[in-house]
């Protein structure tokens, strides 16, 4: 005899909390914020970005850690004063804070690993250079500044 089994499925949304208390995170979103950069705060503005605009688009990933503030950070506005070619759009998601709209950044940089703080250049909405934390770390502001004028000039 057969016997016939009825599932039911109960989704429930999941709601991403931040890891890091606003206050904390707004110094150093500012840091860039005041420098010409966008923020992405959902997911769904990650998508719309990236379905609706050509060119290039440079994606920090920004992170409370010291590597982000010494480094990552000080080392993008260095190569980006510097460059004479610039990414057409600017824009960062905070690690920790922007839950949503990192994750959905990382879904564009697949088939990496997730990494914070985090250097991703595009174009046409398709990743063509990345520079994840392993290559931030024990490296200063002007070399990776420097590094990315040099990929500025190259893909933008």
């Amino acid at each position: 005899m057969m016997r016939s089994f009825h599932f039911s499925l109960i989704y429930k949304k999941i709601t991403i909390k931040a890891m890091y208390p606003e206050e904390l995170v707004q110094p150093m979103k500012d840091e860039l914020l005041s420098k010409g950069f966008s923020e992405f705060t959902t997911a769904e503005e990650v998508t719309n970005h990236f379905e609706n605009n050509k060119g290039t688009t440079l994606v920090v990933v920004n992170s409370v850690c010291g590597c982000a503030a010494g480094a990552c950070r000080p080392g993008v506005l260095f190569g980006l004063q510097h460059a004479e070619k610039k990414p057409d759009y600017l824009y960062t998601a905070f690690a920790g804070f922007d839950s949503e709209a990192v994750a959905k950044v990382r879904e564009y940089l697949a088939p990496y690993p997730p990494s914070s703080p985090a250097i991703a250049l595009f174009k046409d909405g398709d990743l063509v250079h990345y520079i994840e934390r392993h290559h931030i770390e024990g490296r200063d502001a002007v070399i990776i500044g420097s590094h990315l004028k040099g990929v500025f000039e190259e893909k933008c």
